[in-house]
């Protein structure tokens, strides 16, 4: 079987929905067309390590009744990079002296497997993770997908590279200071940077545990999305992980207000200075407002990563190899590391201080808009540039990224606009902690928008898929009415718990309204009855956190309950006390509550 061109989740569903024994054909095909001198690829598994995985799968999928669909991602591979442990395979970090063969798989690769997943190789990445530019591994640097005289990025080279030419539909990477991101923004793709804590870390080499985070890349946000919400959630076994407070937005508003750098700074690179107005010049087009805000504390945070104590949490990972065998470092990260051997404790509790005053600021400002908006990367450099300048340039690389991790931020990389000279040019939203799915909202519509090409594939973005949204676990999806309706006088006690407008849409013919009498401001009350009719609502998703002190504000004879919509779905909603309509007024033949309203104010 020749290998089959395949790009995103949907594509690798549906192929196997027409092909349901293809599987192993399909794997065996794609594996067979990877180039052995490829260096992305560090490890790939062969026929026996990919034969053990589809056996596997076969008995998961017994388990389950014999039904594909009972694994949201059956038979649909990835690739991991190679500081995360997969069962029976090697870990490198890409240091040849310090492989060893990983007992058992990363929590991540463990939950997405029970999906019905399987890993197809491991990927490349700059030693240890330490680094932005994808070069400084002893098995070679990663080209740009795009053009292969200039860097891929890092320290994730190997996953970026292998999504964005489709040979995976998402890789796993990690990200303490941009690794995550940067390399997306280099190849056309999807970075997902979670919050700190959602993805859990057990079975991955720490850079520095305190800020890593797993990384998603795919083609999509939706597929990067959906994949963090398979890998994510509380391990007990990862001392960093945290629980999601459920209190964060699910989504944005059309028309965002969105932070901007005061200062831009690109290096003296016009074309990427071009690209990004141009990506401005469309979120404004698009209904966003741009706001300039004061950039001094997030580059000041930025600085600390590498230039403050903070740079000693490496040094504790692999400091002991640094005094036992430092020729086997890269020379560029045998310096970085050694440099953390210069702090004393004093610094590093002073460098924490520091960290926590700055971040506090930053969340302060970050507290008023939807996102900040900036260059995933000022700049991008050729591989024999990084040669001559290897710590100074990917500094450069980090200007947008060093802070986020150490101000507890979430964010996620987007393609974006191309520059003039045919290299790529992302842009990154940055958002409060436990804001990716509202990331991922916008991002979604973004990519919608702007239509570019899949990764380098040159293959189109794909129609979105078809259906109703659902609400996730962290939110509460709930129909109002009345009062709460947007612009009306009470929707303010939604917008305040971050709840979001979903859809407009109706009730099932089973209801009637009526105007309330004495309710200040004017409330109307719906009831289920018999001969009822379709009534207008709102679909608002509020966090789980703030439904209960929503409802705590609900007066009498007004309350909570389940209503049935026009589409058969049933959700949370105002209902009514009967006894409260002796004085009311039926306003049903109106159809809702806003055309009452307009009905009976003078024009």
């Amino acid at each position: 079987m020749r290998h089959i061109a395949l790009g995103t989740l949907q594509e690798w569903r549906q192929h196997y929905r027409s092909n349901p024994d293809s599987v192993k054909e399909t794997l065996t095909a794609l594996v067979a067309g990877f180039s052995k001198n490829d260096t992305a690829w560090l490890y790939l598994p062969g026929a026996d390590g990919l034969a053990r995985q589809l056996t596997e799968l076969d008995r998961r999928l017994a388990e389950l009744g014999g039904d594909p669909l009972s694994l949201p991602l059956y038979g649909i591979p990835f690739a991991v990079k190679d500081n995360i442990d997969v069962g029976g395979w090697p870990t490198s970090a890409a240091c040849p002296d310090f492989i060893y063969q990983a007992e058992r798989d990363a929590e991540v690769v463990a939950r997405l497997r029970a999906c019905g997943a399987i890993v197809i190789g491991k990927t490349n990445l700059d030693q240890f993770a330490t680094g932005l530019v994808g070069t400084r591994s002893p098995y070679g640097a990663v080209p740009n997908s795009f053009n292969p005289a200039y860097v891929s990025g890092g320290s994730s080279s190997g996953s970026a590279s292998a999504v964005a030419r489709a040979l995976v539909p998402f890789a796993l990477g990690t990200d303490t200071a941009g690794s995550g991101r940067v390399p997306a923004g280099f190849n056309n793709i999807v970075g997902l940077k979670p919050t700190k804590g959602w993805l859990p870390n057990t079975g991955v080499v720490p850079a520095c545990r305190l800020q890593d985070c797993v990384s998603v890349f795919a083609l999509t946000v939706d597929d990067a999305q959906r994949i963090a919400h398979l890998a994510g959630g509380y391990d007990e076994k990862d001392a960093y992980s945290r629980r999601n407070p459920r209190t964060a937005p699910a989504a944005m508003p059309a028309t965002p207000r969105f932070a901007v750098p005061d200062r831009l700074e690109f290096f003296g690179d016009g074309n990427s200075e071009r690209a990004f107005r141009q990506a401005l010049r469309q979120l404004e087009a698009g209904g966003a407002t741009l706001e300039r805000i004061d950039f001094t504390p997030f580059s000041q945070l930025a600085e600390q990563l590498y230039s403050a104590a903070w740079v000693a949490e490496r040094t504790v990972g692999i400091g002991e190899r640094l005094q036992t065998k430092p020729d086997s470092l890269d020379p560029v990260v045998r310096t970085i590391v050694a440099s953390g051997f210069n702090y004393s404790a004093c610094d590093a509790w002073r460098a924490e201080y520091l960290r926590a005053e700055l971040a506090r600021t930053i969340n302060r400002v970050l507290a008023g808009y939807h996102a900040l908006v900036v260059p995933t990367s000022p700049t991008i450099r050729t591989l024999e540039e990084m040669k001559q300048e290897p710590v100074r340039y990917n500094s450069q690389f980090g200007t947008y990224t060093n802070f986020v991790n150490l101000a507890d931020l979430c964010a996620l990389a987007l393609p974006s606009f191309l520059r003039d000279d045919g290299l790529p040019a992302g842009i990154t939203l940055i958002a409060p902690a436990w804001h990716d799915n509202a990331l991922a909202d916008f991002g979604r519509r973004w990519q919608q928008t702007l239509g570019l090409a899949l990764g380098a594939t040159g293959r189109p973005l794909p129609m979105p898929n078809a259906g109703l949204s659902v609400p996730s676990a962290h939110q509460v999806r709930i129909a109002v009415v009345g009062a709460h309706l947007s612009g009306m006088p009470l929707n303010v006690q939604l917008t305040d718990r971050n709840a979001v407008l979903v859809e407009k849409t109706q009730t099932a013919r089973q209801y009637r309204l009526y105007a309330l009498a004495n309710t200040q401001p004017p409330k109307p009350g719906l009831v289920k009855t018999d001969d009822g009719e379709s009534i207008e609502v709102e679909l608002w998703d509020i966090p789980l956190a703030r439904f209960g002190e929503f409802v705590a504000e609900i007066p009498a004879p007004l309350g909570i309950g389940t209503l049935a919509l026009a589409d058969g779905r049933h959700v949370k909603g105002f209902i009514c006390e009967p006894l409260a309509l002796r004085d009311a007024k039926d306003i049903t033949a109106f159809g809702g509550w806003r055309n009452y309203i307009a009905a009976i104010i003078p024009k």
